[in-house]
């Protein structure tokens, strides 16, 4: 087999050596175009662990007693349970046990287990299957949904501050205008492919019943301000009289009004109130009482009032998803004065990543380069090394594009493994070179004899390389899809890399150091000359 891959590299490598500027063009134009070919790549911070369970999340209106948010989660669980994927369903209304959480009974999270993948029907996926459920879940009525996994559900609401993967934050002081800015994001974010789970997490949505007390006609009647208020608390909050001691702890006792006397508004209305004078008049003739919605849930970031608009990505890479609705949103929206809006979530960290990945880059380059200038002593053999580095790249690349998938972090470490690999075949074949150009062997035969000594130690290194690599490219258990792009990426990227280190880099160096010849020879000339 040895003997074999050495005939046919070799006769490969006469070729191409062969015809040079013609081998040089074709390989460089492959270059180019696969460089630009990454343009279309997708891109995500990490691909999406399957951890073999879905966490589905129902928020309800926030005025839901824990009656109604009760039946709402029967439903719910007797709906996914009806799914064969399904191993079993456990939901958790309200807040979770330790209080961490400030929510409400509108809250509902169901834990759903799954079946192992290989007892599922055959042709669904996990994004079909959660597709199928949001059909089915989608007849519930005033129910917003969120679609996310045990762990992830976790991590995705710590980076984003609200329970969602995804979120648009406005900034604003007034309730109203947050509100109608959320809903034109929410229109927009609706005509971008790839966007599931949209929804608005309201602050305005709780009852409120207000009572505004006139003044004027307080001082007509001769009502203080203080015994009104006095009233009020009293009927409908309760007002602390005295306090009841056990032991080292008190607590309050509270003055209410009975409930049938405080169950409508019209009962609310008749509450009497007196005056200077002793008498008693009904609160609704010294205010003004209206039924509106106010507040019931604010949230803040850096002590500012925002409202979020919530989504998640299925069906489509991250980064040009995110890329396109922020196009949209910035194009058609239009924010007032005193309004901000922040993009949050977890492609934040998929930015992070990717500025500190274009800082180490560089700097592995740098080292590299300074290494191999201390090993050969010289810029030109250095240079003619980090060279050997695109020629990985091409076979990376392209092995994402072969088995569509996106670029990720992991992706991304295992372009920098590559160069390890690469830079180490470069060392092996220029080495061999200069050892033979020092023995007066010409430049061909130095070349050619370097390439058919080095083809076994060059192919072993690759080989072993994508064989140990190999089980974590064709894995599919639970925890492969992080470790996939990295292997892949490393397997594609020896391929390309060892058939362009032994058949394009000796055409480089070949022609490198003809031009060098070449110029040292006229300057020899010239001295010569100059001499006569």
């Amino acid at each position: 087999m040895l003997a074999s891959l050495k005939k046919n590299i070799g006769k490969a490598f006469r070729f191409v050596y062969a015809h040079q500027k013609a081998s040089l063009i074709v390989a460089v134009s492959i270059m180019l175009l696969t460089f630009f070919s990454a343009k279309f790549l997708g891109s995500e911070f990490l691909p999406d662990l399957d951890e073999g369970a879905l966490w589905v999340k129902g928020q309800l209106p926030m005025s839901s007693s824990l009656e109604q948010s009760n039946d709402v989660a029967r439903k719910m669980m007797t709906i996914l349970r009806q799914f064969p994927e399904v191993n079993g369903v456990l939901a958790q209304v309200g807040r979770t046990v330790d209080g961490t959480d400030p929510k409400g009974f509108f809250n509902v999270e169901i834990a759903v287990d799954l079946k192992p993948k290989d007892d599922w029907p055959k042709g669904v996926t996990t994004d079909k299957l959660i597709e199928d459920m949001n059909k089915q879940l989608s007849k519930l009525p005033g129910i917003l949904l969120n679609y996310s996994q045990p762990i992830r559900d976790n991590v995705d609401e710590a980076v984003a501050g609200v329970p969602a993967s995804l979120v648009v934050k406005i900034f604003g002081k007034d309730f109203k205008t947050l509100d109608s800015l959320a809903d034109q994001v929410m229109g927009q974010l609706k005509t971008v492919n790839g966007v599931e789970d949209l929804g608005v997490l309201r602050n305005l949505g709780q009852p409120e019943f207000r009572i505004e007390l006139d003044q004027e006609k307080m001082a007509l009647y001769g009502v203080s301000i203080a015994d009104a208020n006095a009233v009020i608390e009293m009927a409908i909050g309760g007002k602390a009289a005295t306090q009841l001691y056990e032991g080292e702890r008190k607590f309050d006792i509270r003055i209410r009004y009975d409930k049938d006397f405080r169950n409508t508004q019209e009962k609310i209305l008749q509450l009497m109130v007196p005056t200077q004078d002793g008498a008693k008049i009904p609160i609704k003739e010294i205010s003004t009482v209206k039924v509106l919605t106010g507040p019931s849930f604010v949230y803040r970031d850096n002590n500012a009032r925002y409202i979020p608009v919530k989504f998640s990505v299925r069906g489509r890479d991250l980064g040009s998803t995110i890329a396109e609705a922020q196009k949209k949103v910035g194009a058609h929206i239009k924010i007032p004065r005193g309004y901000t809006m922040s993009w949050n979530g977890v492609f934040e960290n998929a930015q992070r990543a990717s500025r500190t990945l274009g800082q180490v880059v560089p700097l592995c380059i740098i080292a590299i380069f300074l290494i191999l200038f201390v090993t050969y002593g010289n810029v030109k053999d250095a240079v003619l090394t980090i060279l050997n580095v695109p020629f990985a790249l091409i076979g990376g690349i392209l092995a994402l594009h072969i088995t569509h998938m996106n670029f990720s972090i992991s992706a991304g470490i295992g372009f920098i493994a590559l160069f390890g690999v690469c830079i180490q075949n470069g060392v092996i074949l220029i080495s061999v070179f200069k050892k033979n150009l020092e023995e007066k062997m010409t430049i061909h035969k130095a070349i050619e004899h370097g390439v058919h000594s080095r083809i076994r130690p060059v192919v072993m290194t690759a080989l072993m390389a994508a064989i140990g690599l190999l089980p974590a490219a064709v894995s599919t258990g639970i925890g492969s899809e992080t470790q996939k792009p990295l292997a892949i990426v490393v397997i594609g990227g020896l391929i390309t890399s060892t058939i362009l280190t032994l058949l394009i880099l000796p055409v480089i160096y070949s022609i490198i150091y003809n031009l060098i010849h070449k110029r040292e020879n006229r300057k020899i000339l010239k001295k010569i000359g100059a001499v006569s």
